[in-house]
């Protein structure tokens, strides 16, 4: 079986990871790939953004499955465009990833289904919205609102603020000194929920829902979760808070009724519906959909799945989706991602990357590939997020230790990481 893996993040590379221990033992590719899947899948020099080149590789080499990785392939209509040429995709179609690609279209869907959510309102006009903003502050002491770029900004276009003036900065960044370029031409001013976050991954068909393990991602910059949001600095599964009751009402009151809105809507959902929950003191609330597998969740969802993948991703596409193509492991997984210094803002590049080999030695441990590429038989730093070491454990405790144990045998100039991975599961334990 000839499997193509498009991406090259850490995501990417947990999945080819993962399928490459399948018992079909399928031959990888991977587009673009990056240093870590070079060793498990051969590496094709086409950027994942580009789905012409990407289409027409396809049809020249005939993949029986593709997976895509990343949201903006799908946002752009890769998987319509392989269906097109009858290749068999795993993934959202295009109007299907506009749950993710808009920020206001999900609102419009959560809101027509019932779904739990936050309160919010959309603006294309800086002055409106802080208007708006001015009198939330007005009426409520101790106020906070959340600032949100309508398009795909790369986990970086919201902002959590505590004041009136971060209000007002953050609108006048997106609507008027356009740092997000088109994905914030539209802006969502949203009630600020207080909870604790997590994250639920589900398998979808189209019609059936196979939820995954839960899983939570540690989104700002710094320890304590202070700084700037970031594509996501670490996670672990699963996650305490996310109890099997919790997960029945997740289902129940998010993944069904969204579905049965895209059906209504003429939209059938196949591939990875992502809910990023806030978890509040009257229910879960979902934050945001992403219309692929997380990231850093995939790096410590897949490790716990018992068995093949395959199947489970070829239900999706065939519409005959059941639970038990997906077992779990009882232990737990964590990740802790390994960032160049200046991330999410600007970083260095070409750094040489020591110590991958002696973490990886430590049983229980993989390191995740991110933003790496290999330069002169050295393996340097080429991304913001860079490795991803992972440990899987018989506990959440024990897998915080042995990860943090392999972070210290990785070097590179100015790497940085959070040391609070998992705190919240371990104050639960």
């Amino acid at each position: 079986m000839k499997i193509l893996v498009i991406g090259g993040g850490g995501r990417e590379h947990a999945l080819v990871w993962k399928l490459s221990r399948d018992s079909t033992r399928p031959s990888l590719f991977c587009a673009p790939g990056n240093a870590g899947m070079a060793e498990l899948a051969i590496n094709v020099p086409i950027s994942a953004e580009d789905v012409p080149t990407l289409v027409a590789w396809a049809k020249t080499n005939r993949p029986d499955l593709t997976i895509v990785g990343p949201e903006v392939p799908l946002c752009a209509g890769l998987v319509d465009q392989f269906e097109k040429e009858g290749l068999r995709v795993f993934g959202p179609c295009k109007a299907a990833a506009k749950l993710e690609g808009s920020k206001i279209f999900a609102k419009e869907v959560m809101d027509a289904a019932g779904v739990p959510t936050a309160k919010s309102q959309w603006f294309d006009d800086a002055p409106r919205a802080q208007r708006l903003v001015q009198q939330i502050f007005m009426k409520q002491k101790n106020a906070k609102v959340v600032i949100k770029a309508d398009g795909l900004a790369a986990g970086k276009g919201v902002v959590v603020c505590n004041t009136v003036a971060e209000a007002m900065g953050a609108i006048t960044e997106a609507l008027v000194k356009k740092v997000f370029g088109s994905a914030g031409a539209r802006v969502l001013v949203e009630e600020y929920l207080e909870g604790e976050e997590a994250s639920v991954l589900a398998l979808v068909d189209g019609e059936h829902v196979v939820m995954l393990s839960s899983a939570q991602d540690h989104k700002r910059a710094f320890d304590d979760d202070q700084g700037p949001n970031t594509g996501g600095m670490g996670a672990y599964s699963p996650a305490p808070i996310i109890t099997p009751e919790l997960e029945r009402i997740i289902e129940r009151e998010v993944f069904g009724p969204t579905l049965v809105e895209l059906r209504k809507r003429g939209i059938v959902y196949k591939g990875v519906l992502y809910a990023g929950l806030m978890i509040t003191k009257s229910g879960p609330k979902v934050l945001e959909f992403n219309c692929r597998f997380g990231d850093p969740e995939t790096q410590v969802i897949l490790p716990r799945i018992k068995g093949d993948l395959i199947p489970a991703l070829e239900a999706c596409i065939d519409g005959n989706l059941t639970p038990d193509l997906v077992r779990w492991k009882p232990q737990a997984c964590v990740c802790v991602v390994a960032a160049a210094d200046g991330y999410p803002g600007h970083y260095e590049k070409g750094m040489p990357i020591v110590g991958i080999s002696e973490a990886r030695s430590i049983p229980g441990v993989e390191v995740f590939h991110a933003g790496t590429k290999t330069c002169e038989f050295n393996v340097v730093v080429n991304g913001g997020r860079v490795l991803g070491i992972t440990a899987l454990k018989d506990t959440i405790a024990e897998a915080v230790d042995t990860a943090y144990k392999a972070v210290k045998c990785i070097r590179f100039s100015g790497m940085r990481f959070r040391s609070d991975i998992g705190a919240r599961a371990l104050k639960k334990s």
